[in-house]
């Protein structure tokens, strides 16, 4: 197993105790441990962060980077990469309330306008009875599966604080126009969820494109991040076409807005093709280590949420 010193061991706890960090800060945190700065010594830096992965592969956890998709920044959080009944006991949240999450972030991917939010008032009228299952062990003698009272009694005003609660914990967002949308830890921790249930990926950067903007040819699916378009069409000095159909793109770039040629070296892998755009998402497939397996904070429930995972509601 890999040996960290005591650097090594500052950044793993300042992650776990405050949560994602921007790449700002968390450079300022590196270069306070080591006197070096990214920009100047990138070999120490990718050094570094290699280290800390090989000695948190052992134990299933991963530091990895992503960018929030709503202001492009970048941030930094250490997630879990295993989803298994014991991940599951380190919830704070309740089945309900992480039915509720499900069922928030299932409405946000399967927007085909790639808005990435929803309207309070939509997420508070989302109904939890859709996130169980059909075919499950736990059915009323009509055939149709029961749905436990937590989540036929979850009220307006439970939605409302575990909405507070999950914006809190970063979990979810909220937009400048008082929109919900994905908070930093749901990019960090359900990545691997968004590519099996094909969540259409960015032309760009190929990662999902939950909050991008649409190829304005009718008929061509492709989706780009606007901080993928600014970079992209700042290179491109007279190209400003869709790269999956050549439809002429309506976008103009100015050198405010336009992104630095590097890309972010966060410590992440590159995200596989994924497969065909017009497959339907899988709904009610997020599984809970995704949701409250991370190591940043967890998603609400405790020891009962084992017991009524497998028999009420059997969160995959």
């Amino acid at each position: 197993m890999t040996e960290l010193n005591w650097r090594h061991q500052t950044v793993i706890q300042a992650l776990l105790s405050r949560g994602p960090l921007k790449e700002d800060q968390f450079h300022r945190i590196f270069t306070g441990l080591t006197g070096k700065t990214p920009g100047s010594d990138r070999q120490r830096f990718d050094d570094f962060l290699l280290k800390i992965n090989k000695a948190l592969s052992y134990v299933q956890f991963e530091l990895r980077g992503c960018r929030f998709q709503y202001d492009g920044q970048v941030y930094y959080g250490v997630v879990n990469n295993v989803s298994d009944e014991e991940s599951k006991l380190g919830t704070k949240y309740s089945v309900a309330q992480i039915a509720f999450y499900k069922a928030i972030i299932e409405a946000i991917v399967q927007d085909g306008a790639a808005q990435g939010t929803i309207s309070n008032i939509d997420a508070l009228n989302l109904r939890l009875e859709n996130q169980v299952l059909m075919g499950t062990t736990s059915q009323s003698h009509g055939g149709l599966p029961h749905v436990p009272p937590a989540l036929k009694n979850f009220s307006i005003s439970m939605k409302e604080k575990t909405l507070d609660e999950l914006v809190q914990d970063q979990w979810l967002s909220v937009t400048p126009h008082n929109y919900i949308g994905l908070g930093v830890r749901s990019f960090l921790d359900l990545r691997s969820w968004f590519r099996s249930n094909d969540v259409p990926a960015c032309e760009v950067c190929n990662e999902a494109g939950v909050k991008a903007a649409l190829c304005q040819k009718e008929g061509c699916t492709a989706r780009i991040h606007e901080y993928c378009l600014k970079k992209l069409f700042s290179e491109r000095k007279g190209e400003r076409v869709c790269p999956s159909c050549g439809t002429q793109w309506q976008y103009t770039v100015t050198k405010a807005e336009a992104v630095e040629d590097d890309e972010p070296n966060y410590p992440t892998q590159s995200q596989p093709p994924v497969g065909s755009k017009k497959k339907r998402l899988r709904r009610n497939e997020i599984g809970d280590g995704d949701i409250s397996g991370s190591s940043q904070a967890s998603l609400p429930g405790g020891p009962n949420l084992r017991r009524s995972t497998r028999s009420s509601i059997r969160l995959q």
